[in-house]
């Protein structure tokens, strides 16, 4: 391995020596055949036996679940409990194919209906997304995707009491990530009823960034930066449009950095987009980010190298913000929207009364429910994010290039 650092999971001063406990044991186990299976049609069978259902839908694709599957498996290093997540995980996600094709079989005019209005947050990770995506929330119009739709989109039953079923779930998975990294809130607050990112709803097609930044895939990242993203956006269209079906509104609220490398998708399939665009000193963003993926991969596996993190996320970040660029210089019709992340922090509502100006201004009710919003979700509340670069091996000559190509566009927009 040379200079390169391994953090394992005992590495992290938050991961708990229960769960450091339990993978050794489980994976002790092993030469007894307890070692979970990821395996493309054991997962089918697993959500098929969950749902009882078998129809996946016409525009259900498969190689993307191989690739992810093969990348896993050859690439990722996952330990025992990171094993049986993912097996968890993947059999939720063809579960909830299994459910929506049965949904929309029985409810065909769902898909007939308009896809609101999206007001796009798209910004690079760790530049305000979350806290703005929150304040959004407040406003009764704004429809947003709380965590608990998220993990499951598709109601569960036909029961009156689905939604507190899908609620709970939510909630024993918010306790699960707690008790496991408990530190990653600091980070990332992953809250049942809180809004949540999109991303999670691409992750039902297996065609998201989620995976590589979660795990090691970077076979299965090189395919999905060479492969049309189309069948994903298509599909989490249909999603977006059950779920306002679900809990009307007005307009979407959606956010997810993922957005930037495909903002001409989100155009082409979401229609009416606004795209707001929230901006931080790449210096202190992509550190922060680089510390968020390295947490992340170590509630998988033990073997989590951080050089490694920064190798494929700076070039990752370089790639995302010139696509972002390419396409918002190519298209200056479109709505965007500018937010400083230093201004949000300091002024959001200043920064709301911005975005607000291609609509109605914001009324006395909406104003007093963003404000009380604001103060509920300050800064620190889990406690402070500590980074650094150098901590992944990266000094700052080695991201200057990305430093300069950043400043240089924002300079033009202060020109513009």
């Amino acid at each position: 391995m040379g200079s390169e650092r391994i953090v394992t999971a005992s590495g992290f001063r938050d991961k708990p020596l229960w769960f450091n406990l339990i993978n050794s044991a489980w994976k002790g186990t092993y030469v007894f055949g307890s070692k979970v299976k990821l395996e493309k049609d054991h997962l089918i069978r697993l959500a098929r036996k969950q749902t009882g259902l078998q129809d996946f839908g016409q525009d259900f694709w498969e190689e993307p679940l191989e690739r992810l599957l093969y990348a896993i498996e050859h690439e990722a290093a996952l330990h025992p409990v990171g094993r049986f997540i993912t097996q968890e995980r993947m059999k939720s996600l063809l579960a909830i194919r299994l459910r929506a094709a049965e949904a929309f079989r029985k409810n065909p005019h769902i898909l007939e209906e308009e896809l609101y209005p999206v007001q796009l947050i798209c910004g690079l990770q760790r530049t305000g997304t979350t806290k703005l995506q929150r304040m959004f929330s407040a406003d009764p119009d704004n429809r947003v995707l709380l965590s608990w739709e998220a993990i499951n989109p598709l109601p569960l039953s036909d029961q009156p009491s689905e939604v507190e079923q899908r609620k709970k779930a939510a909630r024993l998975s918010e306790k699960a990530l707690r008790l496991m990294a408990p530190g990653f809130f600091s980070i990332h607050p992953v809250e049942f009823e809180k809004p949540e990112e999109d991303i999670l709803l691409l992750d039902t097609t297996f065609l998201s960034t989620t995976p590589e930044a979660t795990m090691h895939v970077p076979s299965y990242a090189a395919w999905l930066e060479q492969t049309d993203q189309s069948p994903a956006y298509a599909y989490v269209v249909k999603l977006l449009k059950h779920l306002q079906f679900q809990r009307p509104a007005k307009r979407w609220v959606l956010k997810s950095p993922h957005h930037m490398e495909f903002s001409d998708l989100a155009k082409k399939y979401f229609g009416d987009v606004h795209y707001i665009w929230t901006h931080r000193d790449i210096r202190e963003s992509l550190p922060s980010f680089l510390s968020m993926v390295a947490h992340s991969q170590t509630i998988f596996s033990d073997k989590v190298i951080l050089e490694r993190v920064a190798a494929h996320w700076v070039r990752k970040t370089q790639y995302m913000l010139t696509k972002g660029i390419q396409f918002r210089r190519a298209h200056p019709e479109e709505k965007y929207t500018d937010v400083m992340y230093q201004e949000l922090v300091t002024s959001p509502m200043k920064v709301l009364d911005d975005i607000y100006r291609f609509g109605n201004p914001i009324s006395p009710e909406v104003r007093e429910r963003f404000i009380k919003t604001e103060k509920s979700n300050q800064q620190y509340r889990y406690g402070r994010h500590h980074y650094k670069l150098d901590d992944f091996g990266v000094g700052t000559e080695t991201i200057e290039d990305l430093v300069q190509m950043y400043n240089g566009f924002l300079n033009t927009l202060k020109q513009a």
